[in-house]
């Protein structure tokens, strides 16, 4: 497993004010990028290819707002 202390993490600007409660990732691998769960940061990650993680933040983007 890596560690995360090698990433700029990002959490959403969606988790609101408490921001327990979302995913972020990391910032600073330009071929996968890590993802990880932020109630638990010092546990395990996930990893994409940039192509795949590119086309899922697309398509959240493309896709209308939950509630609106």
């Amino acid at each position: 497993m890596e560690t995360t202390s090698e990433y700029a993490w990002h959490r959403s600007s969606y988790s609101g004010g408490s921001g327990d409660n979302c995913l972020e990732m990391g910032l600073g691998n330009p071929v996968a990028t890590p993802v990880r769960d932020s109630k638990t940061p010092d546990g395990p990650t996930l990893r994409f290819r940039a192509v795949a993680w590119s086309a899922f933040v697309g398509s959240l983007k493309a896709s209308p707002k939950a509630g609106a």
